[in-house]
């Protein structure tokens, strides 16, 4: 009895495994039906575009069910991450650091880039949607980690300054498939703001780093 028992219960796991193996798979491929349903379950809406729903390279590899134990898998992880990288640029004008107190409110907003909007409404970053930044804000995030205290606990060097840029401006080039907005790569910011939120981790003089 136990003999049988425990056949069928390794016949159950294969047949799930099986199962589930089979389901990556078809998922693994454009699924003409999923994308015709996509398309047709959104629309233009004022300065929302459908093109939104596009995927670029990046985004469809993240989107793919994919075993992370995988060696294919961690080879391609690092060639989308080289490939977001080598998209960075440095601010036009040199200056990473802007205005701390700009910052601060970029950093609070989460307006922008919605149906509601137009293009004279400007972007913010919700910032604190997940992340802890100046101490004294009680409402914030924890689904990234606390910036508090950022430019202390990591000094002011020029490396820092280069890691910090890049890694607001497309934080894929670090993580591939990162839960954090890639704010200058779509451009959902501008220069200015970037510079803007480098200030408030990174000027000694931010409230941030007291």
């Amino acid at each position: 009895m136990k003999n049988n028992l425990t056949h069928s219960l390794a016949l159950l796991l294969f047949f799930y495994a099986l199962i589930f193996s089979q389901c990556t798979y078809a998922q693994d491929k454009p699924d003409a039906h999923f994308q015709k349903m996509m398309a047709n379950s959104f629309r233009t809406e004022g300065i929302a575009n459908i093109d939104r729903i596009a995927q670029d390279e990046t985004q469809r590899f993240c989107s793919n069910p994919q075993s992370s134990n995988n060696e294919q898998y961690q080879k391609r992880v690092e060639g989308i991450q080289q490939l977001n990288m080598a998209n960075i640029p440095a601010p036009k004008d040199g200056r990473y650091i802007g205005d701390w107190q700009k910052g601060e409110v970029i950093a609070q907003s989460g307006r922008g880039s919605t149906w509601t909007d137009n293009q004279q409404t400007v972007n913010g970053g919700g910032c604190y949607n997940c992340h802890q930044i100046d101490r004294k804000e009680i409402a914030y995030g924890n689904l990234g980690p606390s910036l508090w205290n950022y430019g202390k606990l990591r000094g002011y060097s020029q490396e820092i300054v280069i890691y910090t840029w890049k890694k607001i401006f497309n934080p894929k080039a670090f993580n591939a498939c990162s839960a954090m907005p890639r704010f200058g790569h779509f451009k959902l910011l501008t220069q200015e703001q970037l510079q803007d939120l480098m200030a408030l981790l990174l000027d000694p003089r931010s409230p941030v780093n007291q």
